[in-house]
């Protein structure tokens, strides 16, 4: 296994239509059929890019933009953005495309951790990030940031039982 990876080396992006048993009386598409495609797909970023199984250990942010309806093609694109010890934060855009007309449209974006785990089952050191883009550096960048930030939450909502 390699020490140190790019993240073009796990990105993953699947495709999913919307049927009507994925929707709501709506007709469009459940919250949670597209937070399980996010979250797959987000797990093979993670698992492309320690080689180990990997469990989904946060959700940080989830924004349902827009409405995916009934029929529609849905894009699903995940990169790794940041490596700990043992985590990988992977960013998640969920594209719809109206198949008769070619319109898209962003619907969903989301952040998600996930621990690579040994053969016990415990957190195992995972290989480090490199990013080489301008935009892979930003989002490497913000996963930082995002990371100090949910500390310093952690932090000040703990308290001692």
């Amino acid at each position: 296994m390699k020490s140190s990876k790019t993240p073009n080396e796990s990105t993953v992006e699947m495709r999913e239509m919307v049927m009507p048993h994925h929707t709501n009386p709506q007709n469009t598409v459940f919250g949670g059929t597209v937070m399980s495609w996010i979250d797959i797909a987000a797990a093979m970023v993670a698992a492309r890019h320690c080689g180990r199984p990997v469990v989904t250990a946060h959700i940080d942010d989830i924004d349902f933009i827009a409405p995916i309806k009934v029929g529609y093609h849905v894009l699903i694109q995940a990169s790794l953005n940041y490596v700990g010890k043992t985590s990988m934060i992977v960013g998640v855009k969920v594209t719809s495309e109206n198949p008769y007309t070619g319109e898209s449209r962003t619907t969903t974006k989301a952040y998600l951790t996930f621990v690579a785990l040994d053969d016990l089952g415990k957190p195992v050191v995972v290989p480090t990030l490199d990013p080489q883009t301008e935009d892979e550096k930003r989002r490497f960048e913000n996963a930082k940031k995002r990371v100090a930030m949910k500390k310093t939450v952690r932090d000040t909502l703990s308290h001692k039982n």
